[in-house]
């Protein structure tokens, strides 16, 4: 489960943000705040994963409000100021969206801030450590998946496969734009059409990858980068 906090002024970023979580599973809103002292105050009682946060607020602005923070949670901005995007990511924010923002773009910024190596180290309130996770996109149903749980990744003209233990997910999307969310040093590309997690690996042979119950074949191009993995 992944909890958040709203920090805006408008009661209809509230809404619009509201609205795209609960497209997507396991977002628990915790607490909708509309200016910073007011979030601060819920903050130092609770914990949460994520914050989405404005910057033009009363009382304390949203940067001002970001420094008063010992321990942060991952941070979504939010705001209609472009300007200030640099001092955010100078502050360490997941990501910087800009008002109007959809929800392609919204999806976009949460699997920024759950896959990439440096943001997904979140807490839960029983303070267990959760997996890095990404929402992938299938039809109308957008299903939640653990990073590790990926073996490989296949295209398949403008889809890509995404296999994992259980199941086998397909989005609309092409493989470049799959490894584009997805951490880099945990997928190594294996052929045009392939790209593998090293650590679930069972076997190669020739030039082919041994993964569970499936033959993943390697290309000339990129068997440079078995040749650096097996050093």
């Amino acid at each position: 489960m992944i909890t958040y906090l709203i920090i805006d002024d408008e009661h209809i970023a509230h809404d619009i943000i509201k609205n795209y979580c609960d497209l997507l599973p396991n977002m628990r809103l915790m607490k909708n705040c509309y200016d910073g002292v007011e979030a601060f105050e819920y903050l130092n009682k609770n914990n949460v994963d994520l914050i989405f946060l404005d910057l033009n607020m009363p009382k304390l602005k949203g940067f001002d409000f970001l420094k008063t923070l010992k321990k942060p949670p991952k941070v979504i901005v939010t705001t209609a100021y472009k300007e200030f995007a640099f001092e955010g990511y100078e502050l360490n924010i997941s990501d910087y969206l800009l008002k109007p923002f959809g929800f392609e773009r919204f999806l976009k910024a949460i699997n920024k801030t759950l896959s990439t190596s440096n943001t997904q180290e979140v807490v839960s309130h029983n303070n267990n450590a959760v997996s890095k996770r990404i929402f992938l996109r299938s039809k109308k149903k957008y299903t939640q998946v653990e990073i590790g749980a990926i073996l490989f990744i296949e295209a398949s003209g403008n889809y890509t496969k995404v296999i994992t233990k259980l199941e086998i997910i397909t989005v609309r999307e092409k493989i470049s734009n799959v490894l584009d969310v997805l951490p880099k040093e945990d997928f190594l590309q294996v052929h045009k059409s392939f790209a593998v997690a090293p650590k679930h690996i069972k076997s190669i042979e020739g030039n082919r990858i041994f993964i569970h119950d499936h033959i993943i074949p390697i290309g000339k191009v990129f068997r440079i980068n078995i040749v650096q993995l097996l050093r």
